[in-house]
């Protein structure tokens, strides 16, 4: 046996609540009782919950692949910083101006080659493996 029960929904959960019960061809009655009964449901905290950890490990996973990215781009610039400064002799005033034109030619190659690789989908972190590089605290000697 069944007890009727009048229930008031904003519009907006109305509409929800109709477009499901049409989508799947149930009555909205149906709809709001599987509704009321997933909610008192003992298990739908341990639902909730799972479905909460599945969601941090995937944020985990990523902040931990750009935790990676980030330290393998920060290595790479200072490396090249470091190597650049270190065998590039300076320059004699009347070849700076020339040096800055050729810089600026080298330059906007630079960019149109990177944009054709990115363009393609290629990247430079992608072709590091992941066991490569490892986390700063597992390094041998820290």
């Amino acid at each position: 046996m069944r007890d009727r029960m009048n229930v008031y929904f904003p519009p907006e959960l109305l509409r929800q609540i109709v477009e499901l019960a049409d989508r799947r061809k149930l009555s909205r009655s149906a709809i709001v009782e599987a509704a009321v009964q997933s909610f008192l449901s003992p298990d739908a905290a341990d639902r909730r919950e799972a479905a909460l950890t599945r969601r941090l490990d995937r944020l985990s996973r990523q902040i931990q692949r750009l935790e990676r990215d980030v330290g393998i781009l920060a290595e790479t610039h200072a490396l090249f910083v470091r190597f650049w400064l270190t065998v590039t002799p300076p320059l004699p005033s009347e070849a700076q101006a020339t040096a800055q034109v050729k810089g600026r030619e080298r330059f906007e190659g630079f960019v149109e080659a990177l944009g054709r690789r990115l363009q393609k989908g290629q990247s430079f972190l992608r072709e590091i493996p992941e066991d490569f590089v490892r986390p700063p605290s597992s390094e041998p000697g820290s």
